[in-house]
């Protein structure tokens, strides 16, 4: 009886300590798990794949790589207690579940900070853009002045100027927005200079070419008319030739027979030097039996 007591105590007092250990262990991998759910290990892992020029504070990426390290690696963990468990064993979980969140409470710190860094930096690193934009659209804008074919685009620009002025608070994505905003309307502007330019330029070319259209018309009008004026003055001065008294027939006033021509014959040169009628250098041919004239 004494035996069969012993036991029956044991055995109460044993399930007592398999009751504790049970539930020491689930209350140890309760945060444990907590720290290590599919959320927050997606969050170590993009803590952890931040270099360290993409924050402001570069030990927060050291830190992060020094409690990686420590818990193996960023795997989700196995923490279970199951009611099948020794009591040894359960307690054995129990002790790994606390080593282990503790571990990962590091990471969450790590990984919190080096988040906190990144987010510090893009907002400063939007700020500073936004300020360099701001410079850029508000030099355009004086220099833009008189030169675009649209100035609704300057009144855009400087729209967009002043909004970017009044851009304040801690979210980074309104300096990007803002800055966004004045590039398009730096790019409408610069666009607008173009068309102008361009404009400019094909009516330059085109008054050109009209200009060399006037004076080449107007050089081939004066030379035709110096050419008109040339040909009349050389009819104007033309006067035909008229016959010399030596050629109308010498001192005796009589009339020289024209040149024979090579189609007259010989006869008739005959009979015109057998009647008187040829000359000989303007004076008549004498012939026998008549009186000639001298001289």
């Amino acid at each position: 009886m004494v035996a069969i007591a012993g036991l029956v105590g044991w055995r109460v007092v044993e399930n007592r300590r398999h009751g504790s250990a049970l539930e020491s262990c689930s209350r140890a991998v309760k945060p444990l798990q907590e720290k290590t759910g599919s959320a927050r290990m997606a969050r170590y892992r993009e803590a952890f794949g931040v270099k360290g020029d993409q924050v402001k504070d570069a030990k927060t990426v050291a830190d992060m790589s020094r409690s990686v390290k420590t818990v193996g690696g960023l795997k989700q963990p196995t923490a279970a207690c199951k009611a099948s468990m020794s009591t040894g064993d359960l307690n054995a979980e129990a002790g790994r579940a606390k080593k282990l969140d503790g571990q990962y409470a590091a990471v969450s710190k790590s990984a919190r900070a080096v988040l906190e860094s990144k987010d510090a930096k893009t907002l400063e690193d939007a700020n500073t853009a936004l300020n360099a934009k701001k410079d850029e659209a508000s030099k355009l804008l004086d220099d833009s002045d008189g030169k675009v074919a649209d100035d609704a685009t300057r009144d855009n620009l400087q729209t967009a100027i002043n909004q970017a002025g009044q851009v304040k608070g801690n979210e980074a994505k309104a300096y990007q927005e803002a800055a966004n905003s004045l590039q398009a309307a730096i790019d409408r502007v610069n666009a607008s200079v173009q068309a102008k330019s361009q404009a400019d330029q094909q009516a330059a070319a085109q008054a050109a070419q009209t200009q060399a259209s006037q004076q080449t018309a107007e050089r081939s009008k004066s030379s035709q008319q110096g050419s008109s004026s040339s040909h009349s003055r050389g009819r104007r001065g033309y006067t035909p030739s008229r016959p010399t008294t030596s050629q109308r027939g010498g001192g005796g006033g009589g009339s020289a027979p024209a040149p024979a021509t090579p189609q007259e014959d010989h006869s008739n040169w005959r009979e015109r030097l057998q009647n008187g009628t040829v000359s000989n250098g303007g004076k008549p041919v004498c012939q026998k039996g008549q009186a000639c004239g001298i001289g």
